[in-house]
């Protein structure tokens, strides 16, 4: 049975969202305050930092045969925290696109694994990888799409 792939349609969705988000902003745009203390640009490079990782973890797992290890929901809080600062110091622009390159990346990469990994990713529930990149990137960007008026 071939393994579900519905996921990718949902990550293309929510990525030209994005994308079309980033291009009708302005640098004014990216640079309004989010709640918590975020602005737009740093909340668009907050969902870049998770796609990011899963590149560097489907890399380690593709290349090493290092599976992914459990994400414990008590470091999601400080993980945000920690790099918060670092996020907000990028040029609003500069994060918007790197966001984009980012989420090109991350969707190009999660839509060519393999049916064996999906399933034994399936297998790991919880402590697997979560494909669906849609879900986390289309939280914040109806945040920002709220925060921008759009």
């Amino acid at each position: 049975m071939p393994a579900d792939r519905s996921y990718i349609a949902r990550n293309d969705k929510e990525r030209a969202r994005l994308t079309a988000i980033v291009a009708r902003s302005s640098d004014a745009d990216l640079a309004r305050p989010m709640p918590a203390g975020w602005t737009v640009a740093g909340v668009l490079l907050h969902a870049a930092f998770w796609d990011r990782r899963i590149i560097v973890l489907l890399g380690l797992w593709q290349g090493q045969g290092i599976e992914p290890r459990p994400e414990l929901a008590a470091d999601v809080g400080w993980t945000n925290d920690s790099m918060k600062p670092l996020l907000l110091a990028v040029p609003p622009r500069k994060a918007a696109e790197v966001a984009v390159a980012i989420a090109e990346e991350t969707d190009a990469l999660v839509a060519r694994v393999t049916d064996e990994l999906i399933a034994r990713n399936a297998e790991l529930g919880d402590s697997g990888i979560n494909l669906s990149r849609a879900d986390h990137r289309g939280e914040h960007l109806e945040e920002i799409e709220r925060v921008l008026g759009t």
